[in-house]
């Protein structure tokens, strides 16, 4: 019963903070002087607490949707692979860039921090059974992001999150539209 009410509680909290920040943070700006949308592409690796450190290899993807020139809202879809297990880990983030664009364009240099929640989901095979389990889950960190052309931003950012885990990842973004 406590999972359950924990993740309505959750998802009210997030649409509650979408909802209430999105008017106020369109309405300090125009469009004009906000960036396009972009879809980031992700690799890199993750390392779980265990009785050591356990190493996987990650892939994902996200959008970013600015509400003013230097916040942004956007999922993120992420898999981790493991040795007889994998997760899926899909989110909700809000990035702020501390770098405002200039006539909406991303600065050269951004960095960034992110936060995000949602849910964690882990597949294992156990002595050749099927187990799935999904769990609540947030990641904060940051990063930098640099401009490689007009639409093309190359970067890493590293996290932490829960299920315990450190996350470190290279990425690029393709910016939608002017």
């Amino acid at each position: 019963a406590m999972p359950a009410l924990w993740r309505r509680a959750t998802r009210l909290t997030a649409l509650t903070a979408i909802l209430v920040l999105a008017p106020i943070l369109t309405a300090a700006t125009s469009a004009q002087d906000r960036p396009a949308p972009s879809l980031d592409l992700a690799a890199g690796w993750a390392g779980f607490a265990d009785d050591g450190i356990v190493s996987e290899g990650l892939i994902g993807g996200a959008g970013r949707f600015y509400l003013s020139p230097r916040v942004a809202i956007g999922p993120e879809l992420l898999y981790i692979s493991g040795e007889n297990h994998s997760h899926t880990v899909l989110t909700g983030n809000l990035t702020f860039d501390f770098i405002a664009p200039v006539a909406g364009r991303p600065a050269r240099v951004t960095p960034f921090l992110v936060v995000g929640g949602g849910m964690f989901q882990t597949r294992q095979s156990f002595f050749g059974d099927d187990f799935t389990h999904t769990e609540g889950a947030f990641t904060g960190g940051g990063g930098v992001r640099a401009a490689v052309g007009d639409r093309v931003t190359v970067g890493v950012d590293a996290r932490l999150g829960w299920e315990t885990h450190l996350r470190v990842n290279g990425v690029v973004g393709v910016r939608l539209g002017r």
